[in-house]
């Protein structure tokens, strides 16, 4: 199975047996996840990955879960959902208030969690194809890959880290940012800004080599990234934007 085509969850729960139960469950059933037990661990783990959806709980010890849901969606718009306690009114109120799509009470039914995480995933899947969308993008997806804006780093289809040279990583984003469109090497010099470094035009068509070396299977043959003769290169694939 490509796990890297499916959503990234982040479980943030300081009881291992919930946070166990949650993990399997979701990642029996088509969703990367990824664990967390306080706050640091989980602003770790959010500034490392590329998280789809948050699953926090608001009791943290010694913790004040509705600071860290703040706090969280003041850094992104990633989608959180909330687990309290059944008889937690205010909680569920104040936290819908700060900014959570959903809230799950606990004791909770494992099929409903995941059917309302779908339905909040499915929300911002909508609201990521409208245009203009604000603030910062966190990662690009697009064929299974995974290029995390915050890391610099690039994820394979199997999940492997890739490395990338500056210049690859910069020339890699800009053909992100307009995927399926033709760009001319000196759009994407400016795009890129590997003109600072570099000013020939030639040097796009360098790093597109070594670029085509690492995404495709075969680099003479390319699929994803392909050449316009007499205008410029391409990025063949739908992308998906993480903000």
């Amino acid at each position: 199975m490509n796990t890297n085509h499916n959503p990234h969850i982040l479980v943030v729960d300081d009881d291992p047996d919930i946070r166990d139960l949650v993990l399997e469950y979701l990642g029996n059933n088509d969703l990367r996840v990824s664990g967390a037990c306080s706050g640091r661990e989980m602003f770790e783990c959010f500034d490392q990955q590329a998280i789809d959806l948050v699953l926090l709980d608001l009791k943290l010890p010694g913790e004040d879960g509705m600071q860290l849901a703040r706090a969280l969606r003041e850094r992104a718009n990633v989608p959180i959902v909330l687990l309290t306690g059944r008889n937690e009114e205010a909680d569920r109120v104040m936290g819908l208030e700060l900014g959570a799509d959903d809230y799950v009470t606990k004791p909770f039914s494992p099929r409903e969690l995941l059917a309302r995480v779908r339905a909040v995933l499915r929300r911002y899947q909508v609201q990521a194809t409208l245009p203009e969308r604000g603030g910062a993008r966190r990662a690009f997806r697009f064929s299974g890959w995974e290029l995390n804006l915050r890391t610099r780093r690039l994820l394979a289809p199997g999940g492997e880290s890739v490395d990338l040279s500056n210049g690859e990583f910069s020339l890699l984003h800009a053909l992100c940012r307009a995927p399926r469109q033709v760009l001319t090497r000196d759009q994407l010099l400016s795009m890129s800004r590997l003109h600072e470094a570099e000013v020939y035009d030639r040097t796009i068509d360098v790093q597109i080599r070594r670029l085509r070396l690492k995404l495709e299977p075969d680099a003479s043959e390319p699929t994803l990234i392909l050449t316009e003769r007499g205008a410029g290169y391409r990025l063949d694939s739908d992308v998906q934007t993480l903000y």
